[in-house]
């Protein structure tokens, strides 16, 4: 049975922040801030705005655009890992919007739960949701899976730099017209991590960045190894002698907590997966120094990190081998196009990877490349940890959905914040009601109750 993607619909906050503004109230250097992380701006979120009404937005685009009705729909998952609630699920609130466009009681038969896994969580309910309607349960309904986050980070953390806000709708059914998910490699890898958490009660993250990094490379790769004895026992994917299961995946999008670590993803999986072909020989001789490799090879995270003579030749060499013609060539074709968003948008948690897939269609599409049959390759990470790899086929009907994709024109005119603005938001020194922004055909945030009998129940309307 064909199961994929159909459609895809995304909203974006159009408050934003400046990343040169920042670096520089910060007292960073703001092209250094560019080039090593990737980030020219943060979308932050409006005072009467949170991820239950971004995610209710990228649905009710999504359902619109398509001309559907609630009983087209018999699922709706939200992944996130921005909850409102320990109990009560994101997607409640969302069918509860909806409600107010569509009447009450339409989405009373459409099941589904909030997921949580970190930044991996949406790839999950995108997997058991393609899974659904392969078991013959959908009864030709669609599946909605949303994905939608606020990164936020402490003020004056390393974090800081990497926050962004948006939510991301897939409508998932058996006739999709954008992709088609590949049956039967989906992988996963799992491990029991502290690299990345937020603990009850508290908003922003405790995070490890350098051991958080290293592990996604790492856990991604385990899922790759997993992804490709599938692919080669399937008979999905064929390599010729002196090839590697890279080679025949297209496109590539990585998870990106920002821009840049989806080029150091690429960097590291290639490395990986050339350094026993032919072609690393001749790879090896242009950068003019061995690939190093840490004194205890088999050791921890840790002890690799702490091995300060590896990880800094590992990093010039790194850096001499992204200089490669043989990488740029890779990084230009595959994996490029998919970062675009991410520069402009920031830090998407769940929805940065399907924000990556979305940039890739729109500016590979403006650039004239003939997606048809392509197959797209997604490296999912979530902290705590696992990665999730699979991958799918880009379908002749494509173009009836890519046509029309314009990110700035779906954004809408974005509106720059000062430090000061931004600060009151990110310190919650404003209500709801004190907006910067009015809103038109969308839903916000509009009460969040604090009597003792009703603490933390939220209202929101649709500002038509």
């Amino acid at each position: 049975m064909t199961v994929g993607i159909d459609d895809i619909a995304i909203y974006i906050p159009r408050l934003f922040l400046d990343a040169r503004d920042f670096a520089e109230a910060r007292g960073m250097d703001p092209d250094k801030l560019q080039r090593g992380l990737g980030i020219s701006k943060m979308a932050i979120v409006d005072t009467n705005q949170d991820p239950a009404c971004m995610a209710a937005n990228a649905c009710l685009r999504i359902m619109q655009r398509d001309n559907m009705s609630p009983k087209d729909i018999g699922r709706l998952y939200v992944a996130t890992e921005s909850s409102l609630d320990e109990s009560k699920a994101m997607n409640s609130y969302v069918i509860g919007m909806l409600e107010q466009v569509y009447g009450e009681g339409s989405f009373e038969h459409c099941g589904g739960i909030e997921c949580k896994f970190a930044c991996v969580s949406g790839s999950y309910a995108l997997y058991d949701n393609s899974n659904w309607i392969r078991a013959g349960e959908a009864d030709e309904k669609s599946a909605i899976v949303v994905v939608s986050d606020i990164a936020k980070y402490d003020l004056g953390s390393s974090g800081e730099y990497t926050q962004g806000a948006g939510a991301v709708a897939m409508l998932v059914n058996d006739k999709p017209r954008l992709l088609e998910f590949d049956p039967k490699v989906t992988s996963t890898s799992i491990k029991n991590e502290y690299d990345f958490y937020r603990p009850f009660g508290k908003e922003t993250p405790i995070v490890h960045g350098q051991y958080s990094n290293l592990l996604y490379l790492i856990q991604v790769k385990k899922a790759l190894m997993a992804y490709k004895e599938k692919a080669l026992a399937t008979g999905l994917i064929k390599p010729k002698e002196g090839e590697t299961i890279l080679d025949h995946i297209d496109f590539l999008n990585m998870h990106l907590p920002y821009s840049n670590m989806g080029k150091k993803a690429l960097a590291y999986l290639l490395r990986h997966e050339w350094r026993k072909l032919p072609r690393w020989k001749k790879i090896i001789e242009k950068i003019g120094m061995e690939e190093p490799t840490p004194k205890d090879p088999r050791g921890t995270i840790e002890s690799v990190l702490a091995d300060t003579d590896f990880m800094t030749k590992d990093h010039e060499f790194t850096k001499k081998f992204t200089k490669t013609e043989e990488f740029q060539e890779t990084y230009d074709a595959k994996l490029s196009s998919s970062l675009i968003a991410s520069q402009m948008i920031g830090n998407l948690y769940t929805a940065s990877l399907y924000l990556g897939l979305r940039s890739s269609l729109e500016f590979e599409f403006q650039k004239g490349t003939n997606l048809e049959g392509k197959r797209v390759g997604f490296g999912s990470y979530g902290s705590g940890s696992s990665a999730m790899v699979f991958s799918g086929v880009i379908l002749p009907r494509y173009k009836e959905i890519v046509k029309d994709m314009n990110l700035e024109a779906e954004i809408g005119n974005r509106v720059k914040l000062s430090l000061e603005e931004y600060e009151e938001i990110h310190e919650n020194k404003r209500s709801p009601q004190e907006n910067f922004l009015e809103s038109k055909k969308e839903f916000i945030l509009v009460d969040v109750e604090n009597a003792p009998e009703s603490r933390g129940e939220r209202r929101y309307v649709y500002n038509g």
